[in-house]
């Protein structure tokens, strides 16, 4: 190469200029340098504040991790090299807010914002989120656009916040009532629940103590008590009475706890109740219900049992004994028929009251149900004080009752067991008692009675023959025997009554006058009345077909063979049709006691029965409670006198005179009289003289089995001799004139 200069000025200014240059271009290297240190230093600076950050900080461009912290990748489980290798801005985005950040970073890199500042979830390594908090800012590297930031781990902050919210949701919204007061008790805030249930506004308790709610239903004690175990354990729950703003008093179910500072002093005393008045009203009265009778207010049969066995109890631990007394009212059954439920309910509640008189405040009286009642003394230190009570209870009860303006009479039969003498168990005391009352009733009723041994043998005799009894019919052990019902004006036996005997394999004969009761409280009577109905007439189709073609059979019925479940008369009638028989060859005789129970389904079955030509007696007629009036509502064609009045009967006696006008009653109503029990000529002949109808009874003959009473079937029988019977015939004439 070859140069040529003008001039040496030429060249010293050439060489000027160079010199000019390289001094500036050596400064521009040394400035270089200290740029590049100064970068290094400021990098270095940046890495040791960053790596030693407790929040995250990363620089993101072309949306990968150009540089994380540590404490950025421990936030999502990565290591920081595998977090800048591998994982992109959006895999730690949750899915459905990934659509949100790509917006906010196109913003970002336009430049149409600056700094972000955002909250939002974000995706750990194993796929769990996260809440975040991210602070950004734009720049730029190596001439291209890049994100610094920082970002926080504001999960339990969220968590917290979440947590507060909903406290102050539950505290605005709960229909618990909420206080919150200081350590002293003196109130802080209250939440609109406590203003709803109280009536007191914020403003008017806040600053009060909380005994402005005091009702004054509980002593100091009870205060002084909720305020140790608060002190002591730092809670207490209960019930309390309180009182409302208007004055009114009302319990709530309260919890007290304590939150304290950290150095353990009390920061704050938190209360929280519910009213409940409602509910213990509530509970009240079904515990009441549980508990006493609806009717008289005394203790039930369940109240009875727990009072029994706390005064037993008692009386163990005192060595005292106690009586327990078993009452049956004595005619109630007549008066409730008769006067309706209405008045019974009302004799039941006097009753109650009257009882009550009669017994100490620390005495049970309980009503079992019906006209059942029993009696605790307890803790007795003279047990002669039992029989004055009983005595007492006797008196009272047989006093007048006015019920509507009508006095009723009543009495009431008394057992009495004592503890520990006769027994020392519950069950063993109630059932003492109860054989004793029965006993009473079985004494003449209105009485007292003491259980005995014995009672508990006549109730194991009961028992077997209830377990004998059940397989007396499948046994063929049943039979019927026959007693003729004479015609008193011509001897002859045209009927007869049908009555069980019971042949017991090892008892021989029992009379029914004891079985005939069990069989009707077990309800097995209505399959052997069913029995005795079907044997009747096969015995009269017999008789009827070979010997008295008018001839009839009358069948015993129990009131308990009419309730629902008893005699199905359609099959009744239906044996009968299939027998070839017409109604009236059979009679069913009924009680005065079976008419004062008619309902429905009685009427119903007399009525069929009347239908079908089936003829009815009124058996016992006069022993029971006021029946004339139910004579008139149901088709009767027999009276049957009992014997209890034909037993005394002398010319002139007041029994002559009963069965004389009960005679001239029936007659007058279209029905025909049978006397029962006649044992003697007089007894004939006065009853004869009477206009009485039929007679039965042994003067006659007692009841025989079926092959005996074949005697009184002869076509030419007559069981009155021919005198008798002219006598009889003149005795009638003679009365029948006598009453014109």
């Amino acid at each position: 190469m070859r140069c040529s200069f003008q001039s040496f000025d030429e060249i010293g200014q050439l060489a000027y200029a160079f010199n000019d240059s390289a001094q500036r271009i050596g400064n521009l290297i040394t400035y270089i340098e200290q740029d590049r240190q100064s970068l290094r230093q400021a990098e270095a600076m940046f890495r040791e504040l960053a790596e030693n950050s407790v929040v995250g900080v990363y620089i993101v461009q072309d949306d990968a991790f150009r540089f994380v912290n540590a404490k950025m990748a421990e936030m999502f489980d990565y290591e920081p090299a595998e977090m800048m290798a591998s994982v992109g801005v959006l895999d730690i985005v949750a899915e459905d807010q990934r659509q949100l950040v790509t917006e906010g970073i196109r913003k970002r890199l336009s430049g149409e914002v600056q700094e972000v500042h955002y909250e939002r979830q974000a995706r750990k390594k194993d796929g769990s989120l996260i809440d975040i908090e991210v602070f950004g800012s734009r720049m730029r590297i190596d001439g291209r656009d890049a994100t610094i930031g920082i970002m926080l781990d504001i999960t339990k902050r969220k968590a917290a916040e979440m947590s507060e919210h909903l406290m102050t949701l539950v505290y605005q919204n709960s229909s618990e009532g909420m206080v919150i007061a200081d350590a002293v008790g003196v109130i802080v805030t209250v939440n609109p629940a406590f203003t709803e249930i109280t009536g007191y506004q914020p403003d008017e308790v806040v600053g009060n103590k909380l005994n402005i709610l005091n009702s004054g239903r509980h002593d100091q004690a009870f205060y002084q008590a909720m305020w140790r175990a608060i002190n002591t354990i730092g809670h207490w729950r209960g019930e309390i009475w309180n009182r409302r703003k208007n004055g009114e008093v009302f319990v709530e179910l309260l919890t007290i706890n304590t939150a304290y500072n950290e150095d353990g002093t009390v920061y704050r005393r938190i209360g929280v109740f519910s009213d409940i008045t409602d509910r213990k009203h509530s509970e009240a009265v079904v515990w009441e219900q549980a508990n006493f009778d609806f009717l008289t207010r005394l203790p039930n049969r369940h109240m009875f049992h727990d009072r029994l066995q706390q005064e037993i109890t008692k009386s163990h631990r005192a060595a005292l004994p106690l009586a327990l007394l078993f009452l049956d009212l004595d005619q109630f059954k007549e008066v409730n028929d008769t006067l309706g439920h209405a008045v019974g309910d009302r004799l039941l509640k006097q009753a109650a009251q009257r009882l009550s008189s009669c017994v100490r405040e620390s005495d049970t009286v309980a009503r079992l149900g019906g006209d059942e009642f029993t009696i605790i003394l307890s803790e007795l230190k003279d047990v002669n004080v039992v029989k004055r009570i009983a005595q007492n209870i006797l008196e009272k009860l047989t006093q007048p009752f006015m019920l509507e303006e009508e006095e009723v009479f009543i009495s009431v039969s008394i057992g009495i067991t004592l503890y520990p003498d006769d027994a020392t168990e519950i069950e063993d005391l109630i059932k003492n008692a109860d054989q004793a009352m029965y006993a009473a009733k079985d004494q003449g009723r209105n009485q007292l009675n003491y259980f005995a041994r014995s009672m508990q043998e006549a109730a194991q005799s009961r028992r077997w023959l209830v377990r004998d009894l059940r397989g007396a019919l499948a046994g063929d052990q049943f039979c019927l025997h026959y007693q003729p019902i004479v015609n008193l004006t011509t001897g002859s036996v045209d009927k007869a009554e049908a009555l069980i005997r019971w042949q017991h394999p090892v008892r021989g004969l029992i009379s029914p006058a004891e079985f005939i009761p069990v069989a009707e409280d077990t309800g097995m009577i209505i399959e052997i009345g069913d029995w005795v109905f079907r044997q009747a007439a096969q015995q009269v189709a017999l008789w009827r077909s070979a010997q008295h073609a008018q001839f009839q059979i009358s069948i015993n019925t129990s009131a308990v063979q009419f309730r629902r479940g008893g005699i199905v008369h359609d099959e009744w009638l239906g044996y009968l049709r299939r027998l070839g028989l017409p109604g009236h060859s059979i009679a069913i005789e009924i009680t005065e006691r079976l008419l004062m129970d008619a309902g429905t389904g009685v009427t119903d079955k007399l009525r069929a029965f009347r239908a079908a030509g089936i003829q009815v007696a009124l058996d016992d007629f006069g022993t029971g409670y006021s029946s004339m009036s139910y004579l008139k509502k149901f088709d009767i064609d027999y009276l049957k006198i009992d014997q209890s009045f034909v037993r005394n009967l002398m010319p002139g006696s007041d029994d002559l005179a009963l069965c004389e006008a009960i005679i001239v009653m029936a007659h007058k109503l279209g029905m025909k009289v049978i006397a029962e029990g006649i044992e003697t000529e007089q007894q004939r002949d006065l009853l004869a003289a009477a206009g009485c109808d039929f007679g039965q009874g042994y003067l006659f003959s007692r009841p025989v089995a079926a092959e005996q009473f074949q005697a009184f079937l002869k076509p030419d029988f007559r069981i009155l001799s021919d005198e008798s019977q002219k006598c009889a015939l003149r005795t009638r004439s003679a009365a029948v004139l006598k009453t014109g």
